[in-house]
């Protein structure tokens, strides 16, 4: 069995390639990020990351990534993947699972470099681990979050099929906002016409699930 198996993780979809951070990944990463993720009025992450990189030039991304990476185990894991269009990382999808044999829920997030929003590549990265959960990993539910005032996120998620599950506040900056929790149960997820295509699964799926 390899060392890390998960290196040999590859899922593709008809624009992009998503395979799980490495460190050369995250140099680029870094400086997507730098170059600008949102309108810097707004904050639209839970942590707020973003804030930090003009002081710590991406230090605090790096270990978070490492961090992440290290803690990985089959009752608690997150893969982030980088996201690779014409062969330059955009940003990361990430998909995570918390007891995932027993639950099979996975939870998803993502960032996506600016200058790449509006393409339509944010809904097929998630798409495309949504179908790697739903029907590589046998999960039954997905989990995400979007602000309540996030109306095209939040109006991509209805399209996919996803339903509102409650509210939770938080305060990235200090001042309350609020969440909206969303749930997909794999039978209602509106597909696309592609399928996702998933390389290195058998070398890595003891990693995660059992």
């Amino acid at each position: 069995m390899d060392a890390w198996p998960l290196r040999k993780l590859v899922l593709r979809t008809p624009r992009l390639e998503l395979r799980p951070d490495d460190d050369e990944g995250l140099f680029e990463l870094v400086d997507v990020a730098l170059a600008g993720v949102h309108d810097p009025a707004e904050m639209p992450f839970t942590v707020p990351w973003t804030d930090w990189l003009p002081d710590d030039h991406g230090v605090g991304m790096m270990q978070f990534f490492w961090g992440q990476r290290a803690k990985i185990t089959r009752e608690d894991w997150t893969i982030n993947f980088i996201a690779r269009f014409e062969g330059k990382a955009i940003g990361v999808q990430s998909i995570s699972g918390h007891d995932f044999g027993a639950l099979r829920e996975v939870h998803t997030g993502s960032w996506l470099g600016q200058k790449f929003q509006g393409s339509g590549l944010g809904t097929e990265m998630r798409v495309g681990v949504l179908q790697f959960a739903f029907d590589h990993l046998d999960a039954r539910v997905a989990r995400s979050a979007a602000w309540l005032g996030n109306h095209a996120s939040n109006r991509v998620s209805a399209k996919l099929g996803y339903v509102p599950d409650g509210t939770i506040s938080v305060a990235p900056r200090g001042a309350r906002l609020e969440q909206v929790r969303l749930r997909l149960n794999a039978s209602d997820f509106v597909r696309p016409e592609w399928d996702v295509s998933v390389e290195g699964l058998a070398e890595c799926v003891q990693l995660i699930t059992n």
